[in-house]
């Protein structure tokens, strides 16, 4: 750890705050990055993006909160359980993210298309999908959801040793009613817990954006806050999460990119 070289980005708009600005802290690239330091940097707050692992580091804003479940003490409720129930018919599998096929891609094309036209990830190529999540610095794989021959969902995760990091979920937009999002959050979870390790660690979360209120509504939810993780209370109403928000600084205030 002591010899990783960091480096910030200039201020650009942020992804998450309309009208706010952020900055990053990146780490060097490097090729490989072993599981032992990815573990601490997660610890820390940082994330996995291709081969970039980074942390939000914004002089005016705390609101993008590192989030992980604790897999001993999470407990389903009723959306998610009926989530779990839609997809019963589903079978599981896992392989490295290098062994990635056209399969893949035309999942992740079709769910970046249909979901996500607004967003700086469209349009979705080949060569943006493999930087993304195929061409990993780490130990990653896909966790695969399968109806038959067709791929309904892909969960890519990276181990670390005391979970899992939740990089990145696509899958099959044109079935809303399976809820397939959850599910596979829910299929982390029991990854996690079949393999005896007591972490999912599910990115940022952002209380203010309403995109990322899912995250909120699984138990045993825990955030880095003030360089310390914390507990939050199980199913957060919309109250307590503006009430968090609020705690964290203000969020109408415009930061100009310079």
């Amino acid at each position: 750890m002591k010899d990783i070289q960091y480096y910030i980005t200039p201020p650009h708009q942020c992804s998450y705050i309309e009208g706010r600005a952020a900055r990053m802290v990146f780490l060097d690239p490097v090729k490989r990055i072993d599981t032992v330091t990815l573990s601490e940097l997660s610890r820390q707050g940082f994330r996995r993006s291709g081969d970039f692992v980074y942390r939000p580091e914004c002089n005016h804003c705390r609101q993008c909160l590192s989030a992980r479940i604790r897999v001993d003490s999470f407990k389903i409720n009723s959306s998610q359980q009926k989530a779990l129930k839609r997809n019963k018919d589903l079978r599981l599998e896992t392989r490295a993210t290098y062994h990635a096929t056209d399969v893949h891609y035309q999942l992740y094309e079709r769910y970046i298309r249909l979901r996500h036209a607004d967003g700086d990830m469209y349009p979705p190529s080949r060569e943006q999908f493999e930087k993304f999540l195929v061409d990993s610095c780490t130990n990653s794989f896909f966790l695969e959801m399968w109806l038959g021959n067709q791929l309904m969902a892909v969960a890519t995760c990276d181990h670390l040793d005391d979970g899992i990091s939740a990089v990145y979920t696509f899958f099959d937009p044109s079935l809303p009613q399976r809820s397939l999002g959850t599910f596979a959050i829910l299929q982390q979870i029991e990854w996690a817990k079949r393999n005896q390790l007591p972490y999912v660690y599910l990115g940022y979360w952002v209380p203010s954006a309403a995109k990322m209120k899912y995250k909120a509504q699984f138990a045993a939810l825990e955030v880095l806050m003030n360089g310390q993780w914390t507990c939050l209370p199980d199913h957060l109403t919309d109250q307590e999460i503006a009430e968090l928000s609020k705690s964290l600084g203000p969020v109408d205030k415009i930061i100009q990119i310079y």
